[in-house]
């Protein structure tokens, strides 16, 4: 089966997540998985072994000046260009306090890239909810680009175990900033990215309450999903919920035999590997390869 990964990190030195040593003698605890880089071409190939279109996330560019931002997005949109059947584009994170300055760079790498972009705001990782309007230039150029938002919702293991939690506020994570954003800007898609745990029952009420919201499921194995939520992916969110993986963290090999255990029928997978995105993202860029 075709999987559209609609969030994944590098698997690159250069562009790998998890940036100081503490947070890499945490990989083991929080994902059971060892830190191990691979070439661009490996990391592209390992994609095309398994079926997989991926959008990739740097994760850490939020926290860099622009300038340097700059240079990440130029080696990620040459990156999708050489490996464009296996990339099919980038979530960009870009500090909120840039303004427009940043938002120009947001229109910039869309205009500029043969894949897909799109925003991706962390209110956890900033320090400001997605609902803040500080993000409004950003919302401003996705929506005449015509691209969903990816905003984080929940936790992962981001922090999790270091002093004051690497200094992440957990309710900046929490649906409610997807609702009240929902509500103020309804002209907007918005992916919820992760769970939304420990907030899934919040998290199903904004999806079924606000048509423009969808969500992805990356950062946990589904096996850990609570009950309500599993019933719901077959069920009345079942044209609404996609795929994530989080690799380097995780494996598909792993994701895949652990959404294959739960039961689905394969029409649900299929819709949830493949088919849910296929149809959200041909809408936005009708030349996209899925």
């Amino acid at each position: 089966m075709k999987l559209i990964d609609l969030h994944s990190h590098w698997g690159t030195k250069k562009g790998y997540v998890l940036r100081t040593e503490a947070a890499l003698a945490k990989q083991r605890q929080t994902w059971n998985s060892d830190p191990k880089y691979h070439t661009e071409s490996e990391m592209a190939d390992y994609f095309r072994a398994s079926g997989v279109k991926a959008i990739l996330d740097f994760g850490f560019t939020k926290d860099l000046p622009l300038a340097e931002v700059r240079q990440y997005h130029d080696y990620a949109l040459e990156t999708q260009r050489s490996h464009s059947d296996a990339i099919l584009g980038h979530w960009l994170q870009i500090d909120p306090r840039t303004g427009a300055e940043g938002a120009a760079e947001l229109r910039r790498c869309i205009e500029t890239s043969e894949g897909f972009v799109g925003i991706g705001i962390s209110g956890s990782g900033t320090g400001i909810p997605a609902s803040d309007p500080i993000y409004d230039p950003f919302y401003n150029v996705s929506v005449a680009a015509g691209r969903p938002v990816l905003v984080f919702v929940g936790t992962t293991g981001a922090g999790a175990g270091l002093p004051g939690g690497g200094g992440m506020v957990l309710d900046h994570g929490h649906p409610r900033h997807v609702d009240a954003l929902a509500a103020r800007r309804p002209e907007l898609t918005i992916i919820a990215a992760r769970p939304a745990w420990p907030w899934q029952e919040e998290m199903i009420a904004v999806m079924l309450h606000k048509p423009n919201v969808l969500c992805e499921l990356h950062g946990w194995s589904p096996k850990y999903l609570t009950d309500s939520l599993k019933r719901e992916v077959s069920r009345r969110l079942k044209n609404r919920v996609m795929f994530g993986a989080d690799y380097p963290l995780f494996t598909y090999e792993r994701l895949v035999a652990d959404w294959r255990s739960l039961g689905y029928e394969e029409e649900v997978l299929q819709k949830v590997f493949h088919g849910n995105a296929a149809t959200l993202l041909s809408k936005c860029m009708p030349g996209l390869q899925l």
